[in-house]
C-alpha cells in the first residue's frame, strides 16, 4: 500500500524595500533564511547616492529575487529641503547623533515608501512589508521610530480586505547589532552602499560612512567596501 506524500507548502510572499545599502541587504537576507518569498523594491526618488540602486540590482540577480526600481522622483516637487536629493545643499559630515545630520532627512519618505510597498504587496497577495529601520535612525528620522512603525501597522492591517504587517526586525538594535547578525549569517558586505555621495568610492565622511565604519570596527572585522583616501595634514 502506497501513502500519498503531502504537498509541500507555499512559502509565503513577503515584499522587501530594498535600497542596496547594508540594512536592506541584511533585512533581505534575513528574511530569505525564514523562507519566504521574496519580492525586491527599491526607490529612486532622486536621492544623490543613486548608486545604491546598482548594488541592489546585482544581489537581487544573484539570488534570483524579483526586483523592481520604481521611479518616484516627481516628489520632489513636494517634498525637496533634503541633503540627499538636493544638490544646493551639502550632504553633512560627522555621526548620525550631530544635530547636521537632519539636513539628510526626506520629509515623509519612510511613510511614502511604506505605502507604495504595502499597495505592491496587495496585488501580489503578500502578507508583509519588510524595511531596514533601527535604533540608530530614531534620533535623527521620525519615520524610523517605533511608533511610527506601530502606527502604520495599524493601517496597513485595515487598508485592505487583506491586512498586510509591516516587519522591521531590527527597530530597536543597532548598525553595530546589525553588521554582528550579518556577519553570523556569512553575507559579504562589499555587496552594498552606504554612502551618501554616490562617487567611485566611499567618502568615510559622511553620517551613513562614519555609522557604518563604527560598526565594523566595534565587530574587529575589516569593510570590503572601497574608501577615499584621507586628505593629508
Amino acid at each position: 500500500m502506497t501513502t500519498k506524500s503531502k504537498p509541500s507548502e507555499t512559502p509565503e510572499k513577503a515584499v522587501v524595500i530594498y535600497s542596496g545599502g547594508m540594512d536592506s541587504f541584511t533585512v533581505l537576507h534575513k528574511a530569505r533564511l525564514q523562507g519566504y518569498e521574496l519580492y525586491a523594491l527599491s526607490f529612486n526618488y532622486g536621492q544623490r547616492h543613486s548608486k545604491e540602486l546598482e548594488y541592489a540590482a546585482r544581489v537581487c540577480e544573484e539570488l534570483n529575487i524579483p526586483h523592481k526600481v520604481v521611479d518616484i522622483t516627481a516628489i520632489n516637487e513636494l517634498v525637496g529641503g533634503s541633503a540627499l536629493t538636493s544638490d544646493d545643499i551639502a550632504v553633512p559630515e560627522g555621526h548620525y547623533e550631530e544635530d547636521n545630520m537632519k539636513a539628510t532627512v526626506v520629509p515623509n519618505r519612510n511613510m511614502i515608501l511604506l505605502s507604495l510597498a504595502t499597495g505592491y504587496a496587495l496585488s501580489l497577495g503578500a502578507g508583509k512589508v519588510f524595511y531596514g529601520a533601527h535604533s540608530g535612525d530614531h534620533t535623527i528620522y521620525p519615520d524610523c521610530r517605533p511608533e511610527f512603525v506601530d502606527a502604520v501597522n495599524e493601517v496597513t492591517k485595515i487598508c485592505d480586505w487583506q491586512p498586510v504587517t509591516i516587519e522591521a526586525p531590527y527597530l530597536y538594535s543597532s548598525k553595530i547589532e546589525i553588521l554582528t547578525d550579518g556577519l553570523a549569517m556569512g553575507l559579504d558586505y562589499g555587496k552594498t552602499w552606504t554612502c551618501y555621495n554616490g562617487r567611485d568610492k566611499a567618502c568615510g565622511k559622511c553620517g551613513s560612512c562614519a555609522e557604518r565604519l563604527e560598526a565594523f570596527e566595534h565587530n574587529k572585522s575589516v569593510d570590503p567596501l572601497e574608501y577615499e583616501e584621507a586628505e593629508p595634514a
